[in-house]
């Protein structure tokens, strides 16, 4: 369960947001899983205009994540962050929340077993050569911006910075991905795993691999007819349980990761290759794609004070 840690006084603004009969109805309905303003508008019976207003407003507070989805055109889809809010009411017992944020280049694996198709692009071209797995052990790899497999694993160690003696609340892994296709294909279901700490926290299928238009961030040396943007996905541990943008996916919470045992925290992402959508992966850099970040793992812990 993703929790908020609110003192009395962050607790005015956001009380103030949820004091509407509209916007508590879509965190409602946002608890069956993430939608858009028009399907929240049908749901609830208010116009499309009013639905978004008050979207914008929970977006604003930080109660609601927004992502752009590729599909007919782009939409934006909407997720709940939380499960339940908690106000601190005492001031002699305060609990504090700290927020760590590492990212990590997708060059930066410390390990891989895949199979091709495969390879690695960095911002400027192909790094060795393609559907070699070998190119994944140049020393060029660590300037990938793009990279892909059909099958097996890629893993990352971030560094622990967990202080001795806290307590984590939630672990995030953000990053943008999408199946791996010839070329590009909207309708190429893959099944991609997580796991972290050699714990499976749960699988979700990307619909397809996405191109024929190019990503934001894409260079204009990489052709449309090829993988060109991912989709933005967030894979989040909390002490009960572990959730893909805020729809829970397995019972697995924080305290079977034992993160206080080694001094990196491992992430691997990779499809199986007993996988029933054996549709490979593309994973993409702060430069490649439409979203400007790399790998980003963010923890909150808990201290009292």
């Amino acid at each position: 369960m993703r929790t908020l840690h609110l003192t009395l006084e962050e607790a005015i603004e956001i009380c103030k947001v949820l004091a509407h009969e509209h916007r508590m109805k879509i965190i409602g309905i946002l608890s069956e899983g993430p939608m858009n303003v028009n399907d929240l508008s049908e749901k609830i019976g208010i116009p499309f205009s009013t639905a978004a207003v008050n979207v914008k407003k929970l977006e604003d507070a930080e109660l609601i994540t927004t992502e752009i989805v590729p599909g007919r055109g782009t939409q934006k889809v909407n997720s709940k962050r939380y499960d339940r809010i908690i106000i601190n009411l005492t001031e002699n017992e305060t609990v504090l929340e700290d927020i760590i944020s590492i990212k990590m280049p997708i060059g930066e694996f410390v390990n891989v077993d895949i199979e091709p198709t495969c390879g690695l692009l960095s911002d400027t071209g192909i790094i060795h050569s393609q559907d070699d797995v070998r190119s994944f052990y140049e020393p060029e790899r660590k300037l990938a911006q793009l990279l892909w497999f059909k099958s097996g694993f890629v893993e990352y160690h971030f560094p622990n910075r967990i202080p001795y003696g806290s307590k984590v609340d939630e672990l995030n892994f953000s990053m943008e991905i999408c199946s791996e296709a010839p070329y590009h294909k909207l309708d190429w279901p893959s099944d991609i795993t997580c796991w972290v700490n050699g714990v499976e926290i749960g699988m979700w299928t990307s619909p397809g691999d996405f191109g024929g238009e190019r990503g934001y961030l894409t260079p204009s040396w990489w052709g449309t007819k090829n993988t060109q943007f991912g989709l933005l996905k967030s894979w989040t541990i909390t002490r009960t349980a572990s959730f893909i943008d805020g729809v829970k996916i397995s019972d697995i919470g924080i305290d079977q990761l034992k993160l206080l045992e080694k001094p990196y925290i491992s992430l691997k992402l990779g499809v199986k290759k007993d996988a029933d959508n054996k549709g490979g992966m593309n994973l993409f850099g702060s430069k490649f794609g439409n979203y400007e970040q790399d790998i980003v793992m963010t923890i909150k812990h808990l201290k009292k004070n």
